[in-house]
């Protein structure tokens, strides 16, 4: 209860201070109903286990106990955990929300792939980890980042414009190594651990893929409404007030912990 009072007062202030304006005369036409309802089943999916990356506590299991190459299930796995990764998706939402061109999007999934793919191999191959919680507080203030540059505040506030795609590289990273973080936790076997650690990783695209083309879809048709120059900033500020959600999960987490 009171993380929707805090994110309410965000959005009033955002509203305010005139990071954003809406019509709010048509906020809750069907289309823009719609798309709250996305992001809602987005933050939703991972809602159980929204404290550090999620596993399933059957894939725990199987994650801890398998040895030997088990190429095609850690597949399936990595493809699983991008589908239900909420944090992935809600920042991805964010990244391709003004991309209209296909290079555009392949060049910035591009990026984040290579970053998130990087840290993750290299932090579980050379045990390198840090605490699960605050590394997801800060996946969670990628998700703000995002949003914000969706709503062109550093241009407002300060008068510059972020490499954009600088900054989907470096939360690519940063996403990969909580995930590495995560992963190391379980103490897998040493027996097919790097065949193993690039299968899941090609799950992991697989899964990104996929969606990618769900959250594409979901957008070109948006795109085709007349809400959708509405609402776009106002949707953006939904998606801030999320990765705020996110980093504050994350915190008492790390305080409960």
């Amino acid at each position: 209860m009171l993380m929707l009072m805090g994110a309410r007062s965000l959005f009033q202030i955002c509203v305010g201070i005139g990071v954003v304006k809406i019509p709010m005369i048509r906020l809750f036409s069907p289309s823009w109903a719609w798309f709250c309802g996305t992001l809602l089943l987005i933050f939703m999916l991972g809602a159980t286990d929204a404290f550090a990356h999620g596993v399933a506590e059957g894939d725990q299991g199987y994650v801890q106990e398998v040895s030997g190459v088990q190429f095609l299930p850690f597949m399936y796995l990595g493809a699983k955990h991008m589908v239900t990764g909420y944090d992935h998706l809600l920042f991805l939402c964010g990244v391709i929300f003004f991309l209209y061109k296909l290079k555009d999007i392949a060049l910035y999934v591009t990026l984040f792939a290579v970053g998130h793919s990087a840290t993750m191999l290299f932090g579980v191959l050379a045990g390198v980890g840090a605490n699960a919680y605050m590394i997801d507080a800060i996946i969670g203030l990628s998700v703000v980042y995002k949003a914000l540059d969706n709503l062109g505040a550093y241009r407002r506030w300060f008068g510059v414009q972020p490499d954009t795609r600088l900054a989907t590289f470096v939360f690519g990273l940063f996403h990969g190594f909580g995930l590495a973080t995560k992963i190391q936790e379980f103490e897998m076997s040493k027996d097919g651990l790097l065949p193993n650690l690039i299968a899941f990783n090609i799950g992991v695209e697989i899964g990104q893929l996929i969606a990618l083309s769900v959250i594409l879809i979901a957008m070109g048709f948006w795109r085709r409404t007349r809400s959708f120059a509405g609402y776009a900033y106002a949707a953006n500020v939904l998606l801030m007030m999320a990765g705020f959600m996110l980093v504050g999960y994350q915190l008492t987490g790390l305080v409960l912990a």
